[in-house]
């Protein structure tokens, strides 16, 4: 019964995956282009989490953790440049 919850979750997150990519090619500004990474950032944390509930392993929590502070800080990054125009003062 999980591994069908965990299918149908899998495939939800892949189609948000897809319209987070959409609005990433067609946003009208930079901010939109922004908040739809970051959105995309959150949506393969909960890949990664449904993967590793779908095999049931531990690895995959840990590499999630990963990628949230690798998505953490990318947004900081991209938000600090579209306000002054650097990353690093």
């Amino acid at each position: 019964m999980i591994e069908i919850a965990a299918l149908i979750a899998i495939a939800a997150i892949a189609v948000s995956i897809g319209l987070n990519v959409y609005r990433l090619a067609k946003g009208p500004d930079v901010l939109d282009r922004v908040l739809a990474l970051d959105t995309m950032v959150i949506n393969a944390i909960a890949l990664v989490v449904m993967i590793g509930v779908w095999y049931a392993t531990d690895v995959y929590f840990e590499a999630a953790l990963l990628v949230a502070m690798v998505g953490f800080l990318s947004t900081v990054a991209f938000c600090k440049f579209v306000l002054r125009g650097n990353v690093i003062e």
